[in-house]
């Protein structure tokens, strides 16, 4: 099962505190840290699965094994939990481009190894993604705004990778191009794989997906001038 607080070693964030009711799994009582990690992976399983809409704090509560109390006590909310999920995983994956990026020797392999970051968490972490971009994603301004806030961090750390002597606000568009690109494509790859069982071979397709969207906006990007 991909998670996003597993393979993309995401922080859930400072743990509460000790649990008084509810607290164990197997016999073995969890930490608030841990419960907190708990539930965020069954929220983020179920709101992917079935959508915001049709997802309970009970249904939570329910395939966590506690009670709903005690989700209460980590999330205020089902809006809590959902927008602290996106920006989680936001932070996240801004950290994972960051990281990729740093060390590149030059332009173009900074737009491919920026694209693999992207894809490489997005194939190891698919219910997080299927959260942010699909079908199910809840028609709410306060919810969608999180979704923007999204998209705004990835173009910001774009931003400064596009050096060809632009205006701040023409190089801020071209960012925000290529984080439409790099969505659409996932939207794609999300929706193709929606009933087929993992086979082991996402890995290399993020590979793949990685140096064909590089090849197609690095072509754009040398075209660019100042206008």
């Amino acid at each position: 099962m991909d998670t996003m607080t597993g393979g993309a070693g995401i922080d859930t964030g400072p743990g509460r505190a000790a649990e008084t009711t509810d607290a164990t799994t197997n016999g073995r009582r969890l930490t608030a840290e841990a419960r907190r990690r708990q539930l965020f992976e069954v929220a983020l399983g179920l709101f992917a699965e079935h959508g915001y809409a049709a997802t309970t704090m009970d249904d939570i509560a329910e395939q966590a094994g506690v009670t709903k109390p005690l989700v209460y006590q980590h999330f205020e909310s089902k809006r809590a939990l959902y927008l602290e999920l996106m920006d989680v995983f936001s932070t996240a994956l801004v950290s994972d481009i960051v990281k990729a990026t740093a060390d590149a020797e030059g332009p173009r392999q900074q737009v491919e190894r920026g694209f693999a970051a992207y894809f490489d968490l997005m194939v190891g972490n698919q219910s997080a993604f299927r959260l942010l971009y699909g079908r199910d994603a809840p028609d709410d301004p306060e919810l969608g705004a999180a979704l923007a806030r999204v998209e705004d961090a990835m173009a910001q750390a774009i931003d400064p990778l596009i050096d060809a002597g632009l205006e701040p606000e023409h190089r801020l568009l071209l960012a925000h191009a290529v984080v439409g690109m790099a969505e659409a494509v996932s939207r794609h790859w999300l929706q193709a794989r929606r009933l087929e069982v993992p086979n082991g071979s996402e890995r290399k397709e993020a590979d793949g997906l990685a140096i064909r969207l590089a090849d197609f906006a690095w072509g754009g990007l040398r075209q660019v001038h100042r206008i």
